[in-house]
């Protein structure tokens, strides 16, 4: 833990240093810091209360007051008590107070590409993914969070086979030959893919691959469900049950008649989406002291 603590204090001071020298261009601006958040967050509304941008912001009242005082006598801002109770005060922006705040993003933006300019496309994309991996982390937010289920693209399939193996072997203790069982499955989709008959899809969030399946001809009547996978981050979403769904709606239309899967006992979220979505559990062995179950629907 104190490591940890450590490396994340190391990080604050580094983050600190870096947006410090974005924000130290802002002495070349007409405002602090300070004012550009005000005029960031009156920018968002059409109208706020005076009250609520100081709590939002956590300013000093006096200061806030002074503040707008100053705006107001530059045409950036207008004020007046509100109708519902004249103790209290709205403040908005005038069309002359959207020009400035609009300015001065876009200086703060160019500055932005500028940090970025030296990156590589990957290095940009690791960037973001761990900024997005902080955020969510720390506010907890990720369950609320829209999601997307789209087809393959470069680089998916890989990612399909690392998850499986990272995530199976942290949470079931499977290990190397299940990775490589996953990597036959997928190396086999992408060889003999058939475009008529078999499908794919990956689920994100915020850009974020988060889950992922694959339906693919067991034979000419007969689909089938593989490598189901919804990352921990992104349970509780209802992504599992989409992307099942897919593959349904898929297989329908595709013109199998039935649909199987093969899954073990101990995958109990997924068995719980497979049943709800209308399979039968049909046979089960036990092979190596896993529970081997196959289950099936008609279409």
């Amino acid at each position: 833990m104190e490591n940890l603590v450590a490396r994340i204090r190391a990080f604050n001071h580094f983050y600190n240093e870096v947006i410090g020298a974005l924000h130290r261009d802002m002495v070349n601006t007409p405002y602090s810091l300070t004012e550009v958040r005000v005029l960031c967050e009156l920018n968002l509304r059409d109208r706020m209360e005076t009250g609520e941008l100081r709590r939002l912001l956590e300013l000093d009242s006096g200061y806030l007051s002074r503040m707008l005082g100053r705006f107001e006598t530059d045409g950036l801002v207008t004020r007046e008590r509100s109708p519902a109770d004249a103790r209290r005060q709205i403040v908005a922006l005038t069309e002359a107070g959207r020009i400035a705040f609009t300015n001065v993003d876009e200086r703060s933006a160019a500055q932005v590409r500028d940090l970025l300019e030296g990156l590589t496309e990957e290095e940009r994309d690791r960037l973001a993914a761990s900024m997005t991996a902080i955020r969510e982390i720390l506010s907890r937010s990720r369950s609320a969070a829209p999601y997307v289920i789209r087809p393959p693209r470069p680089g998916d399939l890989g990612w399909v086979v690392q998850r499986h193996g990272v995530l199976y072997s942290q949470e079931y203790g499977w290990g190397l030959c299940f990775e490589a069982r996953v990597a036959r499955l997928v190396a086999d989709y992408a060889e003999k893919y058939d475009p008529r008959r078999e499908a794919s899809w990956i689920a994100e969030v915020d850009g974020d691959r988060v889950g992922c399946v694959f339906c693919v001809r067991r034979d000419d009547e007969t689909a089938q469900l593989r490598l189901l996978l919804v990352e921990p981050s992104a349970r509780g979403m209802g992504i599992g049950r989409r992307l099942v769904d897919e593959c349904l709606r898929f297989a329908g239309e595709a013109g199998y008649r039935r649909i199987m899967l093969f899954t073990r006992d101990v995958l109990t979220d997924a068995r719980r989406i497979y049943r709800t979505a209308g399979f039968e559990r049909v046979e089960e062995h036990t092979m190596g002291g896993v529970v081997e179950e196959t289950w099936v629907m008609d279409l």
